[in-house]
Order: C-alpha cells, then sequence, then structure tokens
C-alpha cells in the first residue's frame, strides 16, 4: 500500500514564525550596537566588524545548514520519516565537528582576521577581546541551528519560534546589566564590563535555547540523541546533505567574503565610515526581514512537494511567492527611507553619520526589490536540487560585481559608501535576474526529478542495508 500522501504545507504558516524568528535576531543585533554605540561610536564600530567577522568564519556551518533543511524536507515529503531521522541525528554530529572547528578560528586568528579587515587602530583594541570571547559560541551556534532547522523541516515552526523568543528574550534581559552595569554602586550591583558582556549575556541564551531544543527533539519528534550522535560522521547521510549544502555553503561563502571586502573598504575610508556602514546595515537588515523569511519557507514547502512529486505546485508556489515578495520589500524600504533620520538618531547625536547613513537608506530602496529575487527564487531552486547554478553565477557576480564595485565605485572613484552601496544593488540586481530566468524557463525540473529518483534509491539503499 502506498503511504497517504502528506498534505500541503502552508506557505504563511512557516513565514510568519520566521518572519518573528529572524526580527528577534536582527533585533538582538541592533540592540547590541545600540548599546555598543552608547559606549561610543568606536566601539559601535568594533562591535559590528567582530560580529561580521564571527558571521564569516560560521559560514563553514552552511555545509551542513544549507542542506539539512532541504533533504528532510524532501524525505518527510516522500513520507521517509526513519530516513529523516537518520540525517538529523547526522546532521548534528557534523555541526558539532565545523563548531569546534569555526571555534579554533576565531580564537586564535582573531587579530590577523581583523587586521586583513582594515580595522582602524581607534577599533582593533575593542574588537579583539570581543571576536576571541564570541569563539565558544560557535559550537553553541552550529547545535541550536542544526535542531532548529530540523524542527522547522517538521513543520513546527511556531515550536522554532518559541525557542528564539526565550533565548533572544535572555539575551536582551541580560545584555543590558552586563554591558553597561546596574545597581546603586559596582560593590552592590553588577559592573559594566562592556563589549566582552554582550559575549557573556550570549553564551548564556545560547546554552537555554540548545536545552529548548533538546527538550523540543524529544517532545515534538520523538529524537532522543545519542551520545554518538554529538561526534559521529555519517558518510551516507552527509552525502544527501552536501549535495544541496556544499554549492549553498560556496554560495553563501562567496557573498560573506565579498561583503568582507566591502567592509574593508569602509575600514580604509576611516572610523566614521564604518561606524555609518553599521548603522545603516543594521537597519538594512530588518528591511529584507520578510523577503528571507518568505525565501526560507519557500524551501522547505518547496522541498516538501518535490519530495512529493508535485511539481507544478511548487512552481506557482514560487511565482506567488515572489510577487508578494517584491511588492512588501519595496515598501518596508520605502518606509526605512523615510524613518531614516529618526532611526540613525537612535544609534548617534554625530549629524554627519546620520545624514551619510540615511543617504545609504534611500540607495537600499533600489536594493532590497533586487534582493528579493535571490532570497525567494535560489532558496526555490535549492529546494528543487538545483544548487550548482546559482553558485556559477554567484561567484562571479559577487567577485566582479560586489567586491570589484565596492573596491571601483568607494575607492577608485572616491564615492565613498554611497558607491559600496551602488555595488550591493548591481550585483543583487544581476544575481536575481539571472535567477528568476532559469526558474521561469524550468531548467530546474531535471534537477528536481534527480532528486527524487535519489530519494527513492536512498530507501532502497536502506531497506536493503544495516541500521546506521
Amino acid at each position: 500500500m502506498r503511504p497517504a500522501r502528506p498534505p500541503t504545507p502552508r506557505l504563511f504558516a512557516l513565514a510568519w514564525p520566521l518572519f518573528l524568528e529572524l526580527l528577534l535576531g536582527i533585533g538582538v543585533g541592533v540592540a547590541g550596537t545600540l548599546l555598543a554605540a552608547r559606549l561610543s561610536d568606536t566601539a559601535g564600530a568594533a562591535f559590528a566588524l567582530a560580529n561580521h567577522v564571527a558571521a564569516t568564519l560560521f559560514l563553514l556551518f552552511r555545509i551542513i545548514g544549507a542542506g539539512v533543511g532541504v533533504v528532510l524536507a524532501q524525505n518527510l515529503g516522500r513520507s521517509q520519516r526513519a530516513a529523516a531521522d537518520a540525517v538529523a541525528r547526522a546532521a548534528l554530529g557534523a555541526s558539532s565537528w565545523i563548531g569546534v572547528l569555526t571555534a579554533l578560528a576565531a580564537l586564535l586568528g582573531a587579530a590577523p582576521l581583523l587586521r586583513l579587515m582594515n580595522a582602524p587602530p581607534e577599533v582593533l583594541p575593542l574588537a579583539l577581546p570581543l571576536l576571541q570571547a564570541l569563539a565558544p559560541l560557535m559550537l553553541l551556534d552550529a547545535w541550536n541551528a542544526t535542531m532548529g532547522s530540523v524542527v522547522r523541516a517538521h513543520l513546527h515552526a511556531r515550536d522554532a519560534l518559541a525557542v528564539t523568543v526565550a533565548m533572544h528574550g535572555t539575551l536582551l534581559l541580560l545584555c543590558v546589566p552586563l554591558m553597561l552595569g546596574w545597581g546603586p554602586t559596582q560593590a552592590l550591583g553588577v559592573p559594566a564590563l562592556g563589549l566582552p558582556g554582550f559575549a557573556l549575556a550570549l553564551l548564556l541564551s545560547r546554552v537555554l535555547g540548545l536545552a529548548l531544543h533538546l527538550w523540543l527533539w524529544r517532545r515534538r519528534l520523538a529524537l532522543v540523541p545519542r551520545a554518538a550522535d554529538w561526534w559521529r560522521l555519517r558518510p551516507r547521510e552527509l552525502a544527501a546533505v552536501a549535495h544541496i549544502g556544499l554549492p549553498g555553503a560556496a554560495e553563501n561563502g562567496a557573498y560573506r567574503l565579498a561583503f568582507m571586502v566591502s567592509i574593508g573598504v569602509a575600514g580604509a575610508l576611516g572610523a566614521q565610515a564604518l561606524a555609518t556602514h553599521a548603522y545603516a546595515s543594521q537597519v538594512m537588515h530588518l528591511v529584507l526581514l520578510f523577503g528571507l523569511a518568505t525565501g526560507l519557507s519557500v524551501e522547505i514547502v518547496v522541498g516538501h512537494l518535490i519530495g512529493a512529486g508535485r511539481l507544478h505546485e511548487a512552481h506557482r508556489l514560487v511565482r506567488r511567492a515572489l510577487a508578494r515578495g517584491l511588492a512588501v520589500s519595496l515598501a518596508v524600504a520605502l518606509l526605512a527611507a523615510l524613518a531614516g533620520p529618526w532611526l540613525m538618531r537612535g544609534f548617534t547625536q554625530d549629524a554627519e553619520i546620520v545624514a551619510a547613513a540615511v543617504t545609504l537608506l534611500w540607495w537600499t530602496v533600489l536594493l532590497e526589490p533586487g534582493r528579493t529575487f535571490n532570497l525567494v527564487v535560489i532558496n526555490g531552486l535549492r529546494a528543487a536540487g538545483d544548487a550548482r547554478y546559482p553558485v556559477v553565477v554567484g561567484v562571479v557576480s559577487m567577485a566582479v560585481v560586489l567586491a570589484g564595485g565596492s573596491w571601483f565605485f568607494g575607492l577608485v572613484l572616491g564615492w565613498g559608501l554611497p558607491g559600496v552601496w551602488l555595488a550591493y544593488a548591481a550585483d543583487e540586481w544581476l544575481r536575481g535576474l539571472l535567477m528568476w530566468r532559469r526558474w521561469a524557463q524550468h531548467r530546474w525540473v531535471p534537477h528536481a526529478r534527480a532528486s527524487r529518483r535519489r530519494l527513492a534509491q536512498a530507501r532502497s539503499a536502506q531497506a536493503s542495508g544495516s541500521p546506521t
């Protein structure tokens, strides 16, 4: 007897919890930047620079993170729960190794990495200890990200949201007293730790997140990690994840490296330009949240539909999601630009920084619709198994247009940060239109069919082989 056809996941039911999750994550970054800026604009720049480097190092995790959700969704779409559980356990072990490697890179390579980013002399002494303090969190972040992806792939988006609320809420409650101090006197209260206080608050919140994810795995998924699951590498299950994850990691890695070049350009322009970039970027990240939540939801739903063989539904869903994403991203970017002067005064009272950041927000109105093409269509391509084309196109565009354009427009032509934002917009629009052409011409369909064949072969191999 064939298994019953699973229900069609609803895009909105996944998108709104993901949006709130991402909003909380970005909100924490904004709050950290605001608190750092209260110490000084130099501290605000150091906070942003250290977090940019940490995020770049964490790209190693994308090898697993970009693939585990897709492979799980495809298996669940075919009603292959045992195979999905095996993939989840394999991803947990792989994330441990990647988390340790990333933590060591942050701890041992902090100084050369920050110098590579053209950290201004007044910024480096503040950014260096913060980046080293963030190193142990790489492992906790890898575990939390993997476990959260598994929960969402099982369509428990609200449960994943609840963990995020608890985790980030704890961080926000702790980072204010730990960074700025609390109590009538230092002897009776909490001493002000400055930027390291944020790292300590982050550590405590991530430990809470891990405990809650373990509870969710047990309660919602009936999945309890064994001791070996935390460290064992399982090549058979990881092969399917890497087939999607390696191209996804390469694409994200290329973007992050190109983006870091643009940060280096801002650093070469001075501490004031670096602070302006940091403040404008925080608002820009808030603007892109809806498109990002839509793209991640599209990846999950399309993965389920591809696993179930419902390719026409997958095509219609991507078209609808893209149309809505474009309208919303343009509207939100316009609102952010109009509110720019008020928003920027929340970070700094420096009139030059406020004026420069507002100019960048108006450039964001051009940038964001192009980014929505990427956030929605690339995730649809990846969920369909068409993961290599975005890498080939993306690496070329990011290296030439994003990184090269940032250097050329920003430094060679002397346009400064507006030149950097022009490079951002040109890269997003070029990649976005090329991705849409590939989707509209149905060139992803052979890859989707190949993904279904691989799932069927994996199921047969699991049925005939020994258990993992």
